[in-house]
C-alpha cells in the first residue's frame, strides 16, 4: 500500500503562534507545490518538561493545538508523538526510519532552534543535510519577531498570565483559547440571572490572571457568542478560596451544555477579580461587565 506523500512541519508548537505559523504556512505552500498533504509533527508533553523533570504550563492543550493548526493553516493531518519515543531514538533514525519512512515526508519545515533525536543531537543544520541526502526538501525558518522582540510561547505565557490577553493576541496572531467540557458548578449565576458555563482548566495548561474577560464562545453547533467570563476564586461567594473557575456568561443564550465541549476566546480583560460586599453588588457588577463586552465587540466590528 502506498504511504501518503506529506509536507511535515516540525515542533512542539505551544500556542501555535506566529512564529509557529511562518513554519505553517510554508508546509501549506510545499504541500501545494508537491501535491502533497500539509502536516504537522508535536509531541504529547512538552519536550522541556520531559527533559528537566520540571513543571512547565502550557498555553494549550494538544486538542487546542490540532483546532489551531487545522482551522488557521490549513493543516490536514496533526500527528502526535509520545516525546519519549523522540528522546531514545537517533537523529538520524528519526529523519530516515520514523520522518520518511513511516510518516511519508517528501519535504520538511522546522525552527532554527528545533532539536531532535537523542540527547538533542539533532539540529537544523544536520536535519537539513541528512534530508539532502535522504532527496527530501527541507525548509529551515529564521525566528519571527514583532516590535523587537522575539516571537515565543514563554513571553506569551507572560503575558496571559498577567492578564494582558490583547498584548498576546499579537503574537500568537489569534486571541487565546481554552477548551473543555462544561462541568457543574455551584449553580449561583443562575440565582443572579447570569448563568455560567464551567470550564476546568486541563491539566498542566495555565489560566489567564485572575479577573473578568470580554471572551467569545463557540458553541458545539459551531455557533458563536459573546461572554463574559470571571477566572479565579470567586471571594465575594468562594470564602475558602477552593480551586480556580473559569465561568463565561454567555449572553443571550439559554440551553444544556453540561458535558459538552466549548472553546473559550480571551479577548480583553475587563477589571481584576475582587470581592464584593454582597451578591447583588456582584450582579450589578456583571451585569456592567456585560454591557462593556458589548461595546468591545461592537467597536471591533465597526470599519
Amino acid at each position: 500500500m502506498d504511504i501518503q506523500r506529506n509536507v511535515i512541519a516540525l515542533g512542539f508548537f505551544d500556542g501555535v503562534h506566529l512564529g509557529h505559523g511562518a513554519l505553517l504556512r510554508t508546509v501549506a505552500e510545499r504541500a501545494a507545490q508537491l501535491g502533497a498533504v500539509p502536516s504537522a509533527f508535536t509531541f504529547d508533553r512538552s519536550p522541556a518538561a520531559a527533559l528537566t523533570g520540571r513543571a512547565v504550563a502550557l498555553l494549550t492543550g494538544v486538542e487546542d493545538r490540532r483546532r489551531l493548526m487545522e482551522n488557521l493553516y490549513g493543516i490536514r493531518e496533526v500527528v502526535v508523538a509520545p516525546f519519549d519515543m523522540m528522546r531514545d531514538m537517533d537523529w538520524r533514525d528519526f529523519i530516515a526510519d520514523y520522518l520518511q519512512k513511516q510518516l511519508g515526508a517528501v519535504h520538511v519545515v522546522a525552527g532554527h532552534d528545533f532539536r531532535f533525536g537523542r540527547g538533542g543531537e539533532g539540529t537544523p543544520q544536520r536535519l537539513a543535510e541528512q534530508c539532502r541526502a535522504l532527496g527530501m526538501g527541507c525548509d529551515v525558518i529564521a525566528k519571527v519577531e514583532l516590535d523587537g522582540v522575539t516571537v515565543s510561547s514563554t513571553h506569551i505565557r507572560g503575558l496571559v498570565e498577567s492578564g494582558e490577553l490583547e498584548e498576546a493576541a499579537r503574537f500568537l496572531g489569534h486571541p487565546h483559547v481554552l477548551s473543555g467540557p462544561v462541568v457543574h458548578g455551584s449553580e449561583l449565576g443562575r440565582t443572579l440571572g447570569t448563568p455560567t458555563a464551567n470550564l476546568l482548566v486541563p491539566d498542566g495548561v495555565i489560566a489567564p490572571a485572575f479577573g473578568v474577560y470580554a471572551s467569545r464562545v463557540l458553541l458545539p453547533d459551531g455557533e458563536t457568542r459573546l461572554a463574559v467570563t470571571n477566572v479565579g476564586v470567586r471571594p465575594t461567594v468562594n470564602a475558602g478560596l477552593a480551586g480556580v473557575t473559569v465561568e463565561p456568561w454567555i449572553l443571550d443564550y439559554q440551553g444544556d451544555l453540561y458535558g459538552r465541549t466549548i472553546r473559550l476566546e480571551f479577548h480583553k480583560r475587563l477589571r481584576p477579580e475582587r470581592k464584593f460586599d454582597g451578591v447583588e453588588q456582584l450582579r450589578a457588577a456583571i451585569l456592567e461587565n456585560a454591557e462593556q463586552t458589548r461595546s468591545y465587540f461592537a467597536a471591533k466590528e465597526r470599519p
